[in-house]
């Protein structure tokens, strides 16, 4: 007995060995399909309680996976919101603050424009790079707007398919399109923009196979001004006019429309490649809503949060977000955590199991993805923008942390305290009432700027105090 409970124990030795020297199959990676909108206000879609625009798809994307009521961009304008996605790395601290041609001066002002890097450095290394070191297929299309140098566009930075719009990006006719700073295509007035950037990311996915994961970042130009919409989306917003007192704008619906349509035709080519139950998909905005009077009327209205794109009030920074992962993220599910842009890299890399790096200016927010119920404490976020925005905005810097967010004004000293729980629109200045909770933050974002060696404006020297 005793000796077949040995020769027991040695057979059972034996087929555990032989199963740990047995190589393991490899962790199938999910695809990822990263669409940015551009100007996309918070309030836009209707999944988000609009009640003029239509975004079937958008809506549906939300039913079926995650959508976050307090997602930020890293900063108030497209080309560094942009930067801090693709590196996880703050707009400060890469010294790229403004969109690209942003050079707008107040003469009035006691400061000028702090100096700042027009372009994303080809030596950051974006979030391609890194996942095309894990073995990912990796295609750009649509708005880059992060440097148009050889060495800076989106081949040089990781991307091995590119379509990028290179001509005319404030139309949506008469543009250009590029690959490595080669021309790819020319519209003359026939094709509709944000149709041929949907063509091109269909154009990807269809060079794609289930033996190598893939990356696709299509960066839409919509709802940007120009507000040019394809003729057959307008009419029904027309007729719905009335209705909401000139609240909408029908132009800036039906851009809306298109670019969900465009969506649903990506969402329909995984689907038929097979690809959709392996595909975390992501949607966002690269910053908030523009809500005044620019190249035509107001695209849209951003409440109830205050202000729109180019400023640090909550219109101009917070942004729709919605994610769907089928089997990972639970689906028809909400969450109230905040994040920033700088936080999608760390995320991503913990997602796919990759070495840890350090992210000093982002958080992952990996583990509320699979429970978006739980409590994640963030830790402060930070923005900086230190100069004067087309949409008449001057220099300014906020934090948030928990509650609360404090907003500095450059050109005078003057802080603003508010709680985001009590009062999400900005309405109640606590700065003199809670004069405690206004210090620790204003130190805390002094002492941030600090470590990141922020880009501060300069003193107008033309400037008198008549």
């Amino acid at each position: 007995m005793h000796r077949s409970f040995v020769l027991l124990l040695l057979l059972l030795s034996a087929v555990l060995i032989s199963a740990a020297l047995q190589p393991r199959p490899a962790v199938r990676r999910p695809n990822i399909v990263f669409i940015l909108a551009d100007d996309l206000g918070y309030s836009d879609l209707r999944c988000y309680g609009n009640p003029f625009n239509e975004t079937p798809v958008l809506d549906s994307l939300a039913r079926h996976g995650l959508r976050f009521t307090q997602a930020y961009a890293a900063a108030p304008v497209c080309s560094p919101s942009r930067a801090a996605l693709l590196t996880g790395k703050h707009p400060a601290r890469l010294h790229l603050t403004n969109f690209l041609v942003g050079d707008r001066v107040d003469s009035a002002s006691p400061l000028r424009p702090a100096p700042w890097r027009p372009y994303l450095p080809g030596s950051e290394v974006t979030l391609a790079e890194r996942l095309k070191a894990l073995g990912y297929a990796t295609g750009m299309v649509g708005k880059w707007h992060l440097g148009s140098a050889d060495s800076l566009t989106p081949t040089a930075q990781g991307f091995d398919y590119e379509r990028q719009i290179s001509k005319n990006g404030l139309d949506y006719y008469n543009y250009g399109i590029s690959s490595a700073n080669k021309p790819v295509f020319e519209d003359k007035g026939n094709e509709y923009l944000t149709d041929k950037l949907t063509d091109y990311a269909l154009e990807f996915l269809g060079q794609q196979t289930a033996q190598k994961p893939f990356f696709l970042y299509l960066a839409y130009s919509a709802p940007h001004i120009l507000l040019v919409p394809r003729a057959d989306k307008l009419g029904r917003f027309l007729y719905r006019y009335p209705r909401f007192k000139g609240k909408y704008n029908p132009s800036y619906a039906a851009m809306l429309l298109s670019m969900d349509e465009g969506i649903g035709r990506v969402l329909q080519q995984l689907k038929a490649n097979g690809f959709d139950d392996n595909t975390l998909v992501i949607f966002t905005s690269d910053n908030g809503g523009l809500g005044m009077p620019e190249a035509g009327p107001a695209p849209t209205d951003n409440a109830p949060l205050r202000s729109w794109k180019g400023h640090l009030y909550e219109g101009g920074i917070r942004v729709p977000m919605i994610m769907r992962w089928k089997g990972v993220i639970p689906e028809n599910t909400v969450t109230s955590q905040y994040l920033t842009g700088t936080d999608f890299v760390p995320t991503l890399l913990e997602l796919l199991g990759a070495p840890k790096a350090p992210f000093p200016d982002g958080r992952s927010f990996a583990a509320l993805l699979r429970n978006p119920a739980q409590t994640q404490a963030r830790g402060p976020v930070f923005w900086h923008y230190p100069h004067f925005s087309n949409q008449l905005s001057a220099p300014s810097g906020a934090i948030r942390e928990g509650d609360y967010k404090l907003i500095e004004h450059f050109e005078t000293g003057r802080t603003e305290l508010y709680n985001l729980t009590a009062d999400l629109s900005e309405t109640t200045d606590l700065s003199a009432r809670e004069p405690a909770k206004t210090r620790d933050l204003h130190q805390k974002l002094k002492q941030w700027r600090a470590e990141v060696r922020a880009n501060m404006p300069l003193a107008n020297p033309a400037f008198s105090r008549k």
